[in-house]
C-alpha cells in the first residue's frame, strides 16, 4: 500500500481507540457525552467524544471517523478541488492543509523545499522533482535518513505518480473515508511526508518510556496484512528507534513543523507527565512558540500544553 494509505489507517486506528476509550470512561463514570478532564471541548476529538460516543448516536464509530477525521462520508461528493483548490476543507486533512498554506504564505520562496510545500498544500501544484539525487536525498531524510534511492525512495515511490492536482490533506481525508488508497495517487513527496507523519506518531506513542502491546495495536491494528516486507521493516525500525524529539525535528523540512507536531499530539492521550515533557521538547526543537502550540492543541481538542 502507499504510505498515504498507511498513514490514513494508522490515524484512524488511533482516533478509534481514543473514541472507544472515551466511551468506556464515560459509561464507567456515569456521565455519557462528557469530555474526559484531560481534553477540551471542541476540536476534532471533541466532535468525536462529545457527540458521537453517546448512546443512541446514529452510525458506528467507523462511520464517525469518516465524518470527523476525514471530513465527510464515502459518496458525499467530490473530495478533490482541482488545481486551484485551497486544499481540504474539513477533517484532519483540512487542518494539515491550513497549516501548510500558512507556511507557504510565509516562506516566499520557490524551488527545493518550496516545491515540496507546493505539492502538499492547496493552490497550483508544482511537478515532482523527479527520480534524481535531490529527490532521493529528500525522501531518505523524511523517512529517517535511509540511503537515497534505497528502501526509503522505493517506499515513497510505491503506488505514486510524478504529479497530481491534489493536496496532502485531500489525499489523507480520502484515504481515511475510503479506508483504502485515495482516488488520486500521491506523489513521492506526499508519500514521503506521510512517512514522516508516521514516524512522528510512533515517536510520540513511545514518549512515556515504552510502547506496549496495546499501543502497538492502537497504531498498527488496522493495517492488516497489506504491508509488504519493506513497509514492515520501516515500521519495525520506527518502533525500535530511540525516543529523540530533537533528532526528529532536525529532519523536518521548514514549513512542516506545525503539521508534524499536530500528528504527534494526535498519537497520545496526554495523560502522563513524560508525554507532556516530550511535546515540550518537540515544540522547542521545532521552534514553535507557545501560542502556536496551544492553538494546535485546541484544534485537535486536547488540553493546552502551556498555561
Amino acid at each position: 500500500m502507499s504510505l498515504m494509505k498507511t498513514l490514513g489507517r494508522v490515524a484512524a486506528g488511533v482516533v478509534l481507540a481514543k473514541g472507544l476509550g472515551a466511551a468506556m470512561q464515560q459509561r464507567q463514570q456515569g456521565r455519557p457525552g462528557q469530555i474526559p478532564q484531560n481534553r477540551e471541548q471542541g476540536g476534532l476529538l471533541g466532535d468525536l467524544f462529545g457527540n458521537n460516543t453517546q448512546a443512541g448516536a446514529g452510525g458506528s464509530l467507523n462511520d464517525m471517523l469518516g465524518q470527523v477525521l476525514g471530513g465527510g462520508r464515502p459518496g458525499s461528493g467530490s473530495r478533490y478541488g482541482g488545481p486551484q483548490s485551497r486544499g481540504a476543507s474539513g477533517g484532519l486533512g483540512g487542518l494539515l492543509d491550513g497549516l501548510t498554506n500558512k507556511a507557504r504564505t510565509g516562506s516566499g520562496g520557490s524551488g527545493g523545499l518550496g516545491d515540496l510545500l507546493g505539492q502538499l498544500g492547496g493552490g497550483p501544484k508544482t511537478r515532482s522533482a523527479g527520480a534524481g539525487g535531490g529527490l532521493g536525498d529528500l525522501l531518505g531524510g523524511l523517512l529517517g535518513g535511509a540511503a537515497a534511492g534505497g528502501v526509503a525512495g522505493g517506499l515513497a515511490r510505491k503506488d505514486s505518480q510524478p504529479t497530481n492536482d491534489a493536496s496532502f490533506g485531500e489525499l489523507f481525508n480520502d484515504a481515511v473515508v475510503k479506508q483504502d488508497e485515495p482516488e488520486v495517487a500521491p506523489t513521492p513527496e506526499q508519500n514521503a511526508v506521510a512517512g514522516l507523519m508516521l514516524r512522528a506518531m510512533i515517536q510520540a506513542a513511545k514518549s512515556d518510556g515504552t510502547i506496549d502491546e496495546a499501543e502497538k495495536q492502537r497504531l498498527l491494528g488496522k493495517l492488516g496484512d497489506d504491508l509488504d516486507d519493506d513497509e514492515r521493516q520501516f515500521i519495525r525500525e520506527q518502533m525500535a528507534a530511540p525516543v529523540d524529539p530533537e533528532a526528529l525535528a532536525r529532519e523536518v523540512p521548514k514549513g512542516l513543523e506545525s503539521q508534524v507536531y499536530l500528528m504527534s499530539v494526535l498519537a497520545i492521550d496526554l495523560d502522563h507527565e513524560d508525554e507532556a515533557r516530550y511535546l515540550d521538547r518537540l515544540a522547542r526543537a521545532l521552534n514553535l512558540d507557545r501560542a502556536a502550540v496551544n492553538d494546535i492543541h485546541q484544534d485537535v481538542g486536547v488540553a493546552k500544553l502551556y498555561s
